[in-house]
This record gives structure tokens, C-alpha cells and sequence, in this order.
């Protein structure tokens, strides 16, 4: 693919309008540090807390497009860099997301990186650290990343384990920004501001949302995210009843379990 194709595509990534970003700390001026001296950017936080919607808000600051990749099991290192295929009986190669973001100077986001096969994140080592360059082997190709390109990963700590971590040898290449849920007032803010919905009641789903990420302890391996907030006010915004768009949006997304189950409904009636 020829750096006109490769300009073409990528205008779709560029976000035109500024992102409702709320800042929880310095997490903005650090990331623009980061891109200013060509590292790589490492985000760790819980699902749902912001992670996607802060890259969509520095890609829009710094003016580069965004090319999001989610991560999962099966993504191949093809995926990533591009293959060839067959179109009128001819072999013709087509750049995967991340060369594409390499030649145009864009900003990839690999979202969940552990999802990812160990195999395939070797491939990010060299872009990782001072030689910003990704090999073609196919094509035996190797791209320098222009200044304007940035790599960014994703993860969630929560789900850590042995077969699913992050390397020493990744980690250490990347400046690293921890995320977490807010303080109530901010999140209640945020909820009000992409829910639509008044501030008592985003104060409650907050409220509703600290109370079942309490309930780890009891076998609930992740409580409602902001997103799952969010979501709720909208359905609530829309004229869904308060005690339908929790059990739909909040209790039936986190949980099969019968008594967890109950449980999250009696903290609903508790608070609504």
C-alpha cells in the first residue's frame, strides 16, 4: 500500500471533534511529554474507567489520527503488520493497522495487549525503544517511524496472571500512566455529561457502581465501570424505568450467579 492509500484510510481516524475528557491527575501533560520525546505509552486501569475515551482525547489535542486495535487469543502478527492477498489473481500486499499508523505518522492504540499472542507482541519491540523501526519481513521492508508516530498499549491489571502479563522486556520500554475510577463527585460529572441525566441520580448510580466493586470479595471479578454507568443513564434518559435500566445495563452485564444476582438488585431498591 502507497502512502496515498495509506493517507486516505487514515482520515477516518481523525477525530474532528474535541472528546469529553475529565483529568484525574497529570496524566495529559505526561503523555504529551511522552510524545514530544518519541516514547511509547503503557495505560493500566480497570475496564471501563477511561482508557480508550483519554486516547481519543490526546489523539484529538496532538492532532494525529487514532487506529485502535483490540487485542484478542487469535491476533496474529499478520494482523498487525499486513499480508498478502490475492485480488485478480495477482498477490498484492495491504498494510495491517500498525505499519499503516508507522508510515502516516498516526497514533496506534493496542488496546488489552495481554489479550494478544506472546508471538505477536515481539513485533513492537523495535518501535518500543530508540530504533522506532518495524520490520516487513514478508516484504523485507524495515520502516523508520517519523517523529509524528506514537505507540500506545493497553491492559487491565485486574486480570493479571502468569499466562497473561506483560514481559519485563515489554513493560520496561514504555511510560507507564495507572487509571482508575474517579472520586464520586467526578465520576458522578461524567456520568451526567455523557448520560444525560440529572445530578442526583448520576450521584446514585455512583453510589450503586462503588457498591458492587465491594463485591469482589464475594466472587464479583469486576463491578460496574463508568462505562456501565453511562449506559445506564442513557437507558434512564430515554424513559426506561430506574430499576429496568440497572437490572439490564448493570446487574445482567456483570453477573450470572443467582445470588449475586440478588444481591446487586437489593443494592438498586436500596438506592432507587
Amino acid at each position: 500500500m502507497n502512502k496515498i492509500a495509506s493517507k486516505i484510510r487514515l482520515d477516518e481516524h481523525r477525530i474532528i471533534c474535541e472528546p469529553f475528557y475529565l483529568p484525574l491527575g497529570n496524566e495529559i501533560a505526561i503523555a504529551s511529554a511522552a510524545y514530544s520525546s518519541s516514547l511509547p505509552l503503557l495505560l493500566k486501569g480497570p475496564t471501563g474507567c477511561g482508557k480508550t475515551r483519554f486516547m481519543e482525547y490526546l489523539a484529538w489535542k496532538l492532532d494525529r489520527p487514532l487506529v485502535t486495535v483490540s487485542c484478542h487469543d487469535d491476533l496474529s502478527t499478520s494482523d498487525l503488520v499486513g499480508r498478502y492477498l490475492i485480488r485478480s489473481g495477482e498477490a498484492v500486499w495491504t498494510d495491517g493497522p500498525l505499519t499503516m499508523a508507522v508510515r502516516s505518522g498516526a497514533i496506534c492504540y493496542l488496546d488489552e495487549i495481554v489479550e494478544a499472542r506472546k508471538d505477536t507482541t515481539v513485533v513492537i519491540h523495535p518501535l518500543a525503544d530508540n530504533r522506532r523501526e518495524l520490520p516487513i519481513e514478508k516484504r523485507g521492508e524495515l520502516l523508520t517511524a517519523p517523529p509524528e508516530f506514537m505507540l500506545a498499549v493497553s491492559y487491565n491489571p485486574g486480570y493479571q496472571s502468569i499466562l497473561k502479563d506483560l514481559k519485563p522486556s515489554t513493560r520496561q520500554r514504555f511510560v507507564a500512566l495507572s487509571f482508575d475510577y474517579p472520586d464520586l463527585d467526578r465520576e458522578a460529572e461524567i456520568v451526567v455529561r455523557e448520560g444525560g441525566i440529572g445530578p442526583d441520580l448520576a450521584t446514585s448510580l455512583v453510589k450503586l457502581g462503588r457498591m458492587t466493586r465491594g463485591l469482589k470479595e464475594s466472587g464479583l471479578s469486576e463491578g460496574a465501570s463508568t462505562r456501565l454507568l453511562i449506559q445506564t443513564g442513557k437507558l434512564i434518559s430515554l424513559g426506561i424505568p430506574v430499576h429496568e435500566a440497572c437490572r439490564a445495563s448493570i446487574t445482567e452485564a456483570l453477573t450470572d450467579d443467582p445470588e449475586l444476582l440478588g444481591a446487586i438488585d437489593e443494592m438498586v431498591s436500596s438506592l432507587f
